[in-house]
């Protein structure tokens, strides 16, 4: 069925879901609700809206959230706040602008994986720094910790999708739609009790530790299974 069959009526949740989940295995655990949202917002996006619009708009949502840091540091801690509508402003491009190409059968794998990997390691050092920016003192290193890790976090990504073949975003039952929920709570307690950001972050910081230390542990031992048995199969070979 053509793109332009597909925009005279909108198809039904499960036949969307055909076009823009089947390259990508989700685990996290908002995934059966957040695949409807998507199958019922790229239909209805303008045609005149591309991909790379929405992976524009996306940055944007996290260069908001990064704002919102810094306004609250040097004006008031409400700014805080506006967090929620970056991370919002930010689901939503990055979340489509994939799914959007894929709906209108129009992707580029490569290009796509470049840029969405380039635009989430920016959009995560715009949070980290905007952190950075608010919190006073040496707790302000905690937002340098979450770069870090975060970014190891997405160096297994790649190591794993290189050694398998397969590639994921989600940790488990967090994805970065649990993650942007979670980070955007903690903006909201931190409005409600100034100085909980700091207990909150180092919790956070704490959990990305424990998570890469595990998910580089089962790489390391799938890696491992999988050199044994190229091994296993030159031995049968050389035996024969």
């Amino acid at each position: 069925m053509c793109s332009k069959n597909r925009n005279k009526r909108h198809l039904r949740t499960d036949e969307v879901l055909k076009f823009i989940t089947g390259d990508r295995e989700r685990t996290n655990l908002l995934k059966n609700h957040e695949e409807k949202a998507l199958a019922y917002l790229v239909q209805r996006i303008p045609p005149w809206i591309k991909p790379d619009m929405l992976t524009a708009i996306g940055l944007g949502g996290n260069i908001i959230v990064f704002l919102g840091f810094v306004l609250a540091a040097y004006i008031n801690k409400y700014y805080l706040l506006l967090g929620l509508l970056g991370f919002a402003i930010s689901w939503y491009g990055d979340s489509l602008d994939g799914r959007l190409a894929y709906f209108r059968q129009n992707p580029r794998k490569r290009y796509g994986f470049a840029l969405d990997i380039t635009i989430d390691w920016i959009s995560i050092i715009l949070i980290g720094f905007g952190y950075i920016v608010y919190v006073e003192g040496y707790w302000d290193l905690l937002g340098y910790g979450f770069v870090v890790l975060y970014g190891w976090e997405m160096i297994i990504a790649l190591i794993r999708y290189k050694i398998t073949g397969n590639y994921s975003i989600d940790y488990g039952l967090l994805g970065p739609t649990e993650v942007r929920i979670l980070i955007a709570a903690i903006l909201i307690v931190e409005v409600l009790l100034q100085g909980s950001i700091i207990i909150s972050a180092s919790v956070l910081v704490l959990v990305l530790f424990i998570v890469n230390i595990l998910d580089t542990h089962r790489l390391l031992h799938i890696a491992d299974n999988i050199d044994n048995k190229e091994k296993e199969g030159r031995s049968d070979t050389n035996g024969n």
